[in-house]
């Protein structure tokens, strides 16, 4: 039972070092985000993310990934947000980088798979 204890209580120290960003949400401009964004992985699987409903620092986000759909609601801070395992960041106007961690299900192993996605 310590060792249980152990474990989370060095899990807080390192919980507690971790550098999160320390800019405020702002508004941001819906033109940038809103609509569906294409890409391909290096693994040849594509992905489309529609995004709608951009107010103020938020939106609707749904992620769409041979047999994967996500939705969710989101936060824009830093130009980024995260729906599921995938980031989504605004590279520049019409382009973003999108990155998504796999892990498969036989060795728990993590990958990560990073494409670009153009706006339609």
């Amino acid at each position: 039972m310590a060792d249980i204890w152990n474990t989370i209580a060095s899990n807080y120290v390192t919980v507690g070092t971790t550098n999160l960003s320390k800019t405020p949400y702002v508004n941001v401009d819906p033109e940038v985000y809103t609509g569906t964004w294409n890409g391909t992985y290096s693994t040849n699987k594509k992905f489309s993310i529609q995004i709608s409903n951009v107010n103020g620092f938020r939106a609707k986000v749904k992620y769409q990934s041979e047999g994967t759909v996500k939705y969710q609601d989101v936060l824009i801070k830093d130009n980024a947000f995260k729906i599921g395992d995938s980031k989504f960041t605004v590279t520049k106007i019409g382009t973003a980088q999108v990155k998504t961690v796999v892990i498969d299900p036989s060795s728990g192993a993590t990958t990560m798979l990073t494409a670009y996605a153009k706006k339609a």
